[in-house]
């Protein structure tokens, strides 16, 4: 039996992956085209124009990679991606085993201090798990985050679903204030910006380190 909400999380997403495989949805998303929209969000926290290193929290079978390979051919990425779910890294480094520039580990978060940090969809689904064990978990990874990157990072978040609107208890859906305020208590003086709008129920947050 799960002994902790992240037991729980890498069975559910075990199960995913069984169920469907090493495509957007083994990981919980509906299609490509959606996947790598919310990716698309998260990378513009990322300056790509000299060589970098990227770690990639809740990597799935390593569709950032893919995404890197198409948009930003001739970047220089070191990437490593860390997902809870020994199924979902077993899956990506058989689909990267040719490439030298990426790697995968079984990991709660980043396990390496690199330049960037990206984390998506990895809060979105706390399954039975009580609301304050949940958020001391968010908590505790965007301190992770801070501390393993040196240029910025960014995560992503569904929205609040609108008045009137059912939202399974499963889903966790803060509105962006509730992170905005920790964001300003614990890492003070640090640039956050809210992405919104690009056509999906969520929101991105950037965030830059204190210079």
């Amino acid at each position: 039996m799960p002994t902790s909400p992240l037991d729980a999380v890498s069975a559910y997403y075990s199960g995913t992956l069984q169920r469907f495989g090493a495509m957007p949805l083994g990981v919980d998303w509906p299609n490509r085209l959606n996947q790598e929209l919310r990716l698309v969000q998260l990378l513009k926290v990322c300056d790509l124009s000299a060589p970098r290193s990227l770690n990639d929290v809740g990597c799935g079978y390593g569709a950032l990679r893919t995404l890197l390979s198409r948009r930003h051919r001739r970047a220089q990425i070191d990437l490593l991606g860390t997902d809870v779910s020994p199924a979902m890294v077993a899956a990506a480094r058989r689909r990267w085993r040719h490439r030298a520039d990426c790697a995968f580990e079984v990991a709660e978060g980043a396990v390496r201090l690199a330049d960037y940090s990206l984390a998506s969809g990895i809060f979105n689904v706390k399954l039975a798990c009580p609301l304050p064990e949940w958020e001391a978990l968010v908590a505790g990874t965007l301190d992770n985050l801070k501390r393993h990157s040196r240029l910025g990072y960014a995560v992503n978040f569904i929205a609040p679903p609108a008045p009137g609107q059912a939202s399974p208890p499963e889903l966790y859906r803060p509105p962006a204030e509730r992170w905005l305020a920790h964001l300003a208590d614990t890492q003070p003086g640090a640039g956050v910006t809210v992405l919104r709008g690009y056509g999906l129920p969520e929101y991105t947050l950037l965030v830059r380190p204190a210079h």
